[in-house]
């Protein structure tokens, strides 16, 4: 038999409507970062970008029971921009508990409180007034005195809330065991395209933050543990010898250790007598969230993630004993980091820690999870490692989760299938992204499900904004990879992320840096993934075989230009398997002429898109 070659002639259908070269959509707010040069069209940062940050110095008091937490903070402000500040917005998230706060669902009474009660607040020593009334989740508060350009403010707030009964991304977890998060009063993002971020929390979009420093000191009473964002700078002085003992040698264990047991607890020995602060402190970081639990087991290993420092990182899990698959979680969490450190995005771990707390939310913090307990065990791992991929994305990049739902959400899932592919093998992999990622948007034919991915995550509703943030984004930026190659493509998204860590990227910042890494001119293929109402629906339109070849006429009926594989069978029964990459769409949007050299006759030719589902895959066969 001759070998088959492959030659792919581009049909001339569509070419009307598409050229080389093409400029992607830019908002009228990103073109005003390209002329202020705080962005480049090379996908780099520009020469005058700038982005605020603060300095945050808070303290908490808990009595659980009593669902009432009691907080203080200091925070120094800088404003980094080039423009005079005349008001600072304040995030206040946990007014979304409120009663008639702006919901894009139901909620019990259990989920009710009177959000976020602002006690004082003072602006440079200044008392200031503040009425909690009618706050919502944002709170523009006017300066006596215009913060200039390269200036700081030192603000003062005290506040307390009501931890929520109802459970979900924070709120009481059990009688006595809180998650706490989004819990300080926190100066808003002031940024440059889009200025202050207003955006109200409508308790399903997540979230966008500055990069700040962070002093913690969380006070409870003996027997209770925490766990937090940062490091741990006191457990001396508030855990007893032995458990101290215990910590720190899972700082160096690659084996996990058991550090507090349901006997540990019973025997109500574990901490320091009295009323304990325990400190913590993280520096460069978005967010900060908390666990307290006098009920939980307390396991901790720890896993190299840069072999050339050595560096170690702790990986810890905090958990009910009931939770059969938090008793793995450690180790679950322990290959999530040594696999995401390695191989993709293949960047160490950046952070000194991660704990996975057995919650009800599903959720991501700097170097805390909330998650759920799974019966499953390929679940609970599934689950813990798509929340530690968000390490990355949004915490290492900064991106703005509330407005680019995709740049954070699709990446997690992207790292998920890959590290998938490891767990499971590909076969399995493959099929569970289908079902889970990608067959209930393919399968969705209602209109709203073609909505282009770059459409604002914040104005779409559940479905949509799942879909186009999950699955729908992770196919594409698969769809990258597959294209590019392993190696280019791990160096173009290692660049991209090298060029924007510690800052705020918007999509235009990671398709020009693809381009531009990569060297290759991709925006017929950003249009068309991103910013185009396109979905996965190819046709095969014939088949002609002539003595020594055949050439297939696929349609895309979809417009989308994912990858696809040829499968030919011919009458003698092997078969034959031709891969065609998104390039082959690069000059044309409607149609392909693929052209196969073979002596063998036909039986029959079948398209195949493994996790790029078709939208009709009854068309996507021929026979002779």
């Amino acid at each position: 038999m001759r070998k088959s070659i492959i030659a792919v002639c581009l049909a001339s259908l569509g070419m009307g409507s598409f050229s080389f070269g093409q400029e992607l959509y830019v908002p009228r707010d990103v073109k005003k970062a390209y002329e202020n040069e705080t962005r480049s069209k090379t996908g780099k940062p520009g020469k005058n970008y700038w982005q605020n940050s603060a300095k945050y110095k808070i303290n908490l008091q808990l009595d659980p029971p009593n669902r009432k937490v009691t907080g203080s903070e200091e925070i120094t402000y800088t404003n980094n921009s080039p423009e005079t500040l005349h008001s600072l917005n304040f995030k206040l998230i946990l007014n979304n508990h409120k009663p008639g706060a702006a919901r894009l669902g139901m909620v019990s009474e259990d989920y009710m409180t009177n959000g976020i009660q602002i006690d004082s607040y003072t602006q440079n020593g200044t008392k200031k007034e503040w009425n909690s009334e009618n706050d919502g989740t944002n709170k523009m508060m006017s300066l006596d005195t215009p913060l200039q350009p390269g200036e700081s403010i030192n603000l003062s707030i005290n506040w307390h809330f009501e931890v929520s009964k109802q459970s979900g991304r924070e709120g009481a977890i059990l009688e006595n065991t809180f998650f706490l998060a989004y819990f300080y009063p926190r100066v808003a993002v002031y940024d440059d395209y889009m200025g202050w971020d207003t955006m109200t929390f409508f308790g399903m979009q997540e979230f966008y933050n500055d990069f700040n420093d962070y002093e913690i000191n969380v006070s409870v009473p003996e027997d209770f543990l925490v766990w937090s964002t940062g490091d741990l700078l006191n457990p001396e002085e508030v855990l007893q010898k032995k458990y101290a003992k215990k910590l720190e040698k899972s700082m160096q264990s690659d084996e996990v250790i058991r550090i507090v047991t349901p006997d540990d607890l019973a025997k109500k020995e574990i901490t320091k007598e009295g009323i304990n602060t325990w400190k913590w402190k993280a520096s460069n970081i978005t967010d900060v969230a908390i666990a307290v639990s006098n009920e939980y087991n307390w396991d901790a290993a720890s896993v190299v993630v840069d072999s050339t420092a050595n560096r170690r990182v702790s990986v810890q899990a905090a958990y009910d004993n009931v939770s059969k698959d938090f008793h793995e979680m450690v180790n679950y969490g322990h290959h999530a980091l040594n696999w995401f450190s390695n191989h993709y995005p293949g960047i160490p771990y950046p952070y000194s820690k991660s704990t996975l707390v057995r919650g009800h939310g599903d959720m991501e913090y700097p170097m805390m999870v909330n998650d759920n307990s799974h019966e499953d065990p390929n679940l609970a791992r599934f689950v813990a490692e798509h929340e530690i991929a968000h390490t990355y994305f949004p915490f290492y990049m900064g991106t703005n989760e509330t407005r680019f739902g995709f740049m954070d959400e699709g990446w997690a899932t992207t790292l998920e299938h890959l590290i998938g592919i490891e767990d499971l093998g590909k076969e399995k992999a493959v099929e569970d992204f289908k079902n889970f990622r990608v067959e209930r948007w393919i399968r969705d034919d209602n209109m709203e499900q073609e909505v282009p991915i770059i459409t604002p995550s914040n104005i779409l509703s559940g479905p949509v904004y799942r879909n186009n943030s999950y699955g729908k984004a992770a196919l594409g930026y698969l769809a990258l990879k597959d294209m590019l190659g392993d190696k280019d493509f791990k160096k173009a998204l290692q660049g991209y992320m090298e060029r924007w860590h510690g800052k705020h990227p918007i999509p235009w910042d990671f398709f020009y840096s693809i381009n531009d890494i990569s060297g290759k001119d991709l925006n017929w293929f950003w249009d068309r993934w991103y910013f185009q109402p396109n979905y996965i629906d190819f046709k095969i339109e014939s088949v002609k075989q002539e003595d020594s070849s055949a050439e297939i006429m696929v349609e895309n009926i979809g417009g989308m230009p994912a990858p696809f594989d040829v499968l030919l069978t011919f009458t003698d029964g092997t078969t034959k398997n031709i891969h065609q990459k998104s390039s082959i769409w690069e000059t044309t949007k409607d149609q392909v002429s693929i052209t196969v050299e073979t002596e063998k006759a036909l039986k029959s030719v079948s398209l195949e898109g493994g996790i790029w589902m078709d939208a009709t895959p009854e068309n996507n066969t021929w026979s002779k």
